[in-house]
């Protein structure tokens, strides 16, 4: 299975994007899929979390109220929209995937096993 992630770009503060994570493979459905973000000179954090059938998600305290995660398995596709983005939110976006983890541990980067390769997002002040 690989992930690609899509959809960074340059926006202003305020502004809207929508990630994407589209894996390739059957099993995906199975996956909890995670966005982690890492900023220059910065350790890479956890995000936001969807579980296998999207019923339960969850969110880092910087990025709640203002990101979305949703998944479609139909399509093998796991978004991430970002709304009033602000300029701390500049960093390079992964989307990862738990083969075999427990919701015990959506906010731990450690225990993703399946990474793809990231999509940089810049917001201008």
């Amino acid at each position: 299975v690989q992930l690609q992630a899509s959809g960074g770009g340059l926006v202003q503060a305020g502004g809207s994007l929508r990630l994407s994570c589209t894996a390739s493979g059957r099993a995906f459905s199975r996956y909890i899929v995670g966005w982690f973000r890492q900023a220059p000179g910065k350790e890479r954090e956890f995000a936001a979390a969807i579980a296998w059938t999207g019923s339960n998600t969850y969110y880092a305290d910087h990025v709640k109220g203002r990101f979305t995660i949703s998944r479609d398995n139909a399509k093998n596709t796991v978004f991430l929209q970002m709304n009033r983005l602000k300029p701390e939110d500049t960093a390079v976006y992964y989307c990862a995937a738990q083969t075999s983890g427990s919701l015990g541990g959506v906010r731990i980067r450690e225990e993703y096993d399946l990474w793809g390769q990231g999509t940089l997002v810049t917001v201008s002040s």
